[in-house]
């Protein structure tokens, strides 16, 4: 199965993707996942909130603002992006740290990026025409660490964050389609 990710991280050490079903027409998904305000979610704040307990990371407040805001402001770089279709975003980290910092990798060095003891991170946000009004919304995220032992960092980390990760994805999709659908019966 060849994607988005593919030519930014073809092999990577943690790959997961998930898609829902929106009765909407692809346009009006689209634009409720780009409008969509992630932490507002109330399972997504509580997660961000024990991650911040839990490895004793300091609290950012933070201004409601649109997904793709949000995460240009955490320093996630666009990677690709196909207005109304598609965005890929990118970057690099060490996510087992309390504070993680995300820097964004242009576009053309995202695939060939080696610096030692980081890992890198690209995500889509996808939109699928499957009728008129029915579209697929999916999001993909790969990581791959630049060397053995930011892999061993990154292996123990996820043993745990991942179950967080997963729910961020698993309630932010209802959501989205929640609002996109809401939105197409109101056209």
């Amino acid at each position: 199965m060849s994607g988005p990710l593919d030519r930014f991280i073809p092999e990577p050490d943690v790959r997961e993707r998930h898609e829902i079903v929106v009765r909407a027409p692809a346009s009006e998904v689209f634009a409720a996942a780009e409008a969509f305000d992630f932490q507002s979610v109330p399972l997504v704040r509580g997660i961000i909130r024990l991650r911040e307990l839990f490895l004793g990371s300091k609290r950012v407040e933070r201004q409601p603002r649109p997904f793709l805001q949000e995460i240009a402001a955490m320093g996630w770089g666009t990677l690709a992006s196909e207005t109304g279709r598609l965005f890929v975003g990118g970057a690099r980290c060490q996510p087992w740290l309390a504070n993680v910092t995300f820097t964004p990798i242009p576009a053309p060095e995202f695939a060939a990026y080696r610096e030692p003891d980081q890992v890198k991170i690209a995500w889509t946000l996808e939109v699928e025409p499957l009728s008129p009004d029915t579209a697929r919304l999916a999001t993909e995220t790969r990581a791959v660490a630049t060397d053995d032992a930011a892999r061993r960092r990154f292996r123990r980390y996820w043993r745990w964050a991942r179950f967080g990760i997963v729910a961020i994805r698993w309630s932010m999709l209802p959501a989205i389609r929640e609002r996109a659908e809401r939105a197409a019966r109101t056209v």
